[in-house]
């Protein structure tokens, strides 16, 4: 099986609800992009209209192997309509307050699987009705790990633990999967002269990396200073994503505790584990289960989940006062509630048709649309799990 091949293959537009009016402090714009994340994307455009990136809001983050629309506003009178080969911006009325992920109901997907066989399209076929009947877990997917090392990983638990030298090295010296090749041999000579801070001030090449090295220099134990110099919306992404690795071995613990035969399927950050089938008291229980995202205050839906994940912040050495930061305080967890499964609205896929790319293959498009949040290669795994 094959996705995402071209940008056409993986289509998604935001569903929200929208308070546009004809005059307003925000001017409404509707993104349309393939090739670009959405935050590189704004990035570009603010320095292209030159205004400061934080004029610029979204509600949700778009992939950047996809084909995407979605909402923007910008805080500034002039009209930033442009166009270029893989992106459009177009202006479609104003609001009078900022986008942002309140107002998001969604997002509607048209996917297509290709190179499949004639057994795979059998398999995903039937399995269409299975996640009709019984949803299937929602996980964060591996796009929302991009920022954990493999070796050292994710920033945020270092932070929680006091530990801001480690903490530190894995915001400067963290490979991610899509590094060029450049960067990903600047950060290993940041490993390995690690304390040496003139000789990485030498090899710095960004600006943020030039600030840290130099203050290194200066005040070489300078570990706090230098984590409060992370812009507040990169330190919220960082700390989002250790909420969703959290937030995973959650509910895969309690996929485990409730006793179903569960299929894992690899994931960056720990295993998928996924169920086939339902008994009616399980799909009920899991239907109406909503768990709470990591922070120092949180709501348990009943005492033997908040008992798992006590369970899980003891083996990570960490506590729920140790997510109430003091030092690092440009950011903050904050917790909300996740439905533990979700259920696509309005599925349904087209009849297999010969592949255009891959002869002697099919390929079949999906249809449907998720609550926000939720992702769509989740359901694609789901599908085509052993």
């Amino acid at each position: 099986m094959k996705l995402k091949v071209t940008p056409e293959d993986f289509v998604v537009r935001e569903l929200a609800r929208l308070p546009a009016r004809e005059k307003g402090p925000y001017r409404l714009y509707l993104l349309e992009k393939k090739g670009w994340n959405t935050i590189d994307l704004l990035i570009r455009l603010a320095r292209a209209h030159d205004l400061p990136y934080r004029l610029f809001a979204y509600g949700g983050l778009k992939d950047r192997h996809a084909h995407t629309y979605q909402y923007v506003t910008v805080k500034h009178p002039a009209d930033l309509t442009s166009e270029d080969k893989n992106f459009s911006l177009r202006s479609i009325g104003y609001m009078d307050r900022p986008m942002g992920p309140d107002l998001l109901e969604g997002n509607e997907f048209a996917i297509t699987l290709r190179a499949l066989s004639a057994a795979e399209v059998s398999r995903i076929t039937r399995r269409v009705d299975e996640v009709r009947g019984f949803g299937y877990p929602n996980y964060y997917d591996d796009q929302r790990f991009g920022s954990m090392d493999r070796q050292m990983g994710l920033m945020a638990e270092r932070l929680l633990k006091r530990h801001y030298n480690g903490s530190l090295q894995i915001y400067l010296t963290g490979i991610y999967p899509e590094e060029k090749k450049e960067a990903r041999e600047r950060k290993l000579f940041f490993r390995e002269h690690w304390g040496d801070w003139a000789t990485c001030l030498s090899r710095a090449k960004t600006t943020m990396e030039s600030r840290m090295f130099s203050l290194l220099a200066e005040k070489p134990k300078a570990y706090i200073e230098a984590l409060q110099m992370i812009p507040g919306e990169e330190l919220s992404l960082l700390f989002s994503a250790y909420q969703s690795f959290l937030f995973n071995e959650l509910l895969r613990r309690i996929l485990q505790d409730l006793g179903l035969d569960l299929v894992a399927v690899p994931g960056v950050a720990g295993p998928y584990l996924f169920y086939r089938r339902l008994e009616r008291k399980e799909l009920a229980c899991l239907k109406s289960l909503f768990l709470p995202l990591a922070a120092s205050r949180m709501e348990f839906p009943d005492a033997r989940t908040e008992q798992l994940f006590v369970a899980i912040m003891e083996e990570r050495g960490i506590k729920r006062s140790s997510f109430n930061l003091r030092k690092v305080r440009q950011a903050f967890f904050k917790s909300t509630p996740r439905e533990a499964v979700v259920f696509p609205g309005d599925f349904h896929l087209q009849p297999a048709e010969p592949d255009d790319l891959y002869p002697g293959r099919q390929k079949i498009r999906l249809f449907f649309k998720l609550p926000r949040g939720s992702y769509g290669t989740m359901l694609i795994k789901r599908l085509t799990m052993p």
